[in-house]
């Protein structure tokens, strides 16, 4: 399976790899940077973050040296980082050696191929009222045409849809309508996307979780214990509460693994629905397959 995927890319074009999270999409990146050649990029929100490299499965040290790797563990935690920021970084890459960009946040893709709206940035005090509200509350104030294109069930995107409202008094789909042309034209990349299916996902989830926490995951928050901030982007990251939960003693190691277990299946749940409504076109393969190859 894996020869026969590398059979069908052109060493010549960029190679877009989108997953949920633990489905095998950076192996993968690996497998064609060591045989085709290339340089990895992330597009992953959490993997940006310099706090967190086990709890976020960031690629090992070990995993950097076989390939260069670029825009991971490259944020300070407490930074204010979004989609904006990645593509403005991930744009000068892009001319360079042929780019393996790979991640599971399904904007950061969408923002590559099909443009980004100019949003001015939200002031720091809408930001903060935003902090204080309920997720409900402020679905309650969004425009219908943006509701209809964000995922409700995600407290960032919705909180980031009602500070663009709130701010420019415009709703984000309007921004999105009048977008500047992509990075990447459609013809111009190979999009694969990592096909995993519940039953063959959640055990891999639940025992990556578990080898977390025993391979270096408390250390990372024994590390951030004093500057830990649920309300920062960097702290949200699934995973992280539940090991500063085991390190403090409030939940037994058990409780941890089912309960980012959980989280990460619902996560992964959302990612699978996103890619399936807005990456149709790319080539799909099968996760399980792939890892047996």
């Amino acid at each position: 399976m894996k020869s026969q995927i590398l059979a069908s890319l052109s060493p010549e074009l960029p190679v877009l790899i989108a997953g949920p999270t633990a489905s095998g999409k950076s192996a993968l990146a690996l497998a064609i940077a060591e045989t085709q050649g290339g340089v990895i990029l992330n597009a992953d929100a959490s993997q940006v973050y310099d706090c967190w490299r086990v709890i976020t499965a960031r690629p090992s040290v070990e995993e950097e040296k076989r390939a260069p790797h670029h825009l991971y563990g490259h944020v300070r935690y407490d930074q204010a980082y979004s989609t904006g920021h990645w593509l403005r970084e991930v744009a000068p890459l892009l001319s360079g050696q042929r780019p393996i960009i790979v991640g599971g946040t399904g904007l950061y893709f969408s923002a590559l191929t099909e443009g980004l709206a100019d949003i001015p940035p939200t002031p720091a005090d809408v930001r903060q009222l935003g902090d204080t509200l309920r997720l409900q509350d402020m679905i309650a104030n969004l425009d219908p045409a943006t509701k209809a294109r964000i995922d409700l069930a995600n407290r960032a995107r919705v909180q980031r849809a009602w500070e663009v409202l709130d701010a420019t008094g415009h709703g984000l789909a309007h921004w999105q309508d009048n977008t500047a042309p992509p990075l990447l034209g459609s013809d111009r990349y190979q999009g694969i996307v990592m096909d995993s299916p519940k039953d063959w996902l959640t055990p891999r989830i639940a025992q990556r979780f578990d080898h977390m926490l025993k391979g270096g995951a408390l250390d990372e928050a024994r590390a951030m214990a004093t500057r830990f901030d649920p309300a920062l982007p960097a702290c949200r990251a699934i995973g992280v509460r539940e090991a500063m939960g085991v390190l403090q003693g409030d939940i037994s190691h058990e409780d941890a693994v089912e309960s980012a277990t959980i989280a990460t299946r619902q996560y992964a749940k959302r990612q699978r629905t996103w890619f399936r409504a807005r990456l149709s076109k790319w080539q799909w393969v099968s996760s399980a397959t792939l890892a047996n190859s």
